[in-house]
């Protein structure tokens, strides 16, 4: 299987990468920076990797290298919750979501012979936020700003099944591994410092980094799968219980809100990410016949934490 990969060096991504290599699949990475790109993945370690650089909302000569390829994964877009939402940061967390995909599925209509699977990335940020309400692949979008970007990115990609590209678009949470969010959560953590973010009570749906790279290979490897999954575990959890099930891990207390307006000064509206959640339940996927390689929470961070 060949398989083009918009986004390969993210945290998702290179993950990505190295269990199709280690597969014996062959890799095209579309990069935006092809020198970084060369220096995460060595020729030497990936000798069945081709790197082409690309310019993600434009077209180019770039789009006739998924020709051949049998699949392609859009996980590209700009970090959402990194940088305060100025009018300008909005516009590229959208554009950078909406127009990539949009080129993609342009590529795609140009290639023959067609890849014959497009797996796009969307976020569980699609239901909008609420402390009661339960979501899952059948729930209707919410109505702010994450949630308007969800749909027009989702919508960028549905095109592609008019050309006899099957769609599979799955719906992250918040993606947990050696990296990350976790990686910012850490830290008070370890010095004795840790507790729950805002109130405490926002809801957590989260996945381990294995499993949605596990999730993603099986929807590209299986053809019936197509439609709207969610990339969450099955055990969602509230703020409190994260960082309660964090700090035994660690053992280490956890005991010292952050207080919402720290995080509201560092990011602006962006904290909304963190202080505000949802509960999103996988059921499409689960009913797909997918199984969870760490299904808990704690389970989870057992694993990623080994060792620290």
């Amino acid at each position: 299987m060949k398989v083009a990969i918009a986004g390969a060096t993210g945290f998702v991504g290179s993950r990505l990468v190295e269990r199709l290599h280690s597969e014996g699949h062959s890799v095209l990475v579309l990069a935006r920076d092809s020198e970084r790109a060369r220096r995460v993945f060595p020729a030497s370690a990936y000798p069945n990797l081709e790197i082409v650089a690309y310019t993600p909302a434009e077209s180019g000569d770039w789009q006739t290298s998924i020709a051949g390829c049998d699949g392609v994964v859009n996980l590209a877009g700009v970090p959402i919750a990194e940088e305060k939402w100025t009018a300008a940061r909005k516009q590229a967390i959208l554009d950078s979501r909406k127009l990539t995909t949009a080129k993609l599925v342009e590529a795609i209509a140009l290639a023959n012979p067609k890849p014959s699977v497009l797996v796009s990335t969307s976020a569980i940020g699609y239901y909008g936020t609420s402390e009661t309400a339960e979501f899952d692949e059948t729930s209707l979008a919410g109505d702010d700003f994450l949630a308007a970007v969800c749909k027009d990115w989702e919508a960028a990609a549905q095109p592609v099944k008019d050309l006899g590209t099957r769609l599979a678009i799955l719906r992250f949470g918040i993606v947990m591994g050696m990296g990350g969010a976790l990686a910012k959560m850490l830290p008070p953590f370890k010095l004795f410092a840790g507790g729950p973010i805002g109130t405490g009570k926002q809801w957590f749906s989260w996945i381990h980094r294995d499993d949605v790279v596990n999730l993603i290979l099986y929807t590209l490897q299986n053809p019936q799968i197509e439609g709207v999954l969610n990339a969450t575990a099955p055990n969602p959890v509230r703020m409190n219980e994260f960082c309660e099930t964090l700090g035994a891990v660690l053992q280490r207390p956890s005991w010292l809100p952050v207080p919402a307006f720290a995080l509201e000064f560092l990011l602006g509206d962006g904290a909304k990410v963190v202080l505000e959640g949802q509960k999103v339940l996988p059921k499409q996927t689960l009913a797909s016949g997918f199984q969870y390689q760490y299904p808990t929470l704690k389970l989870a961070l057992e694993e990623i934490l080994s060792g620290n």
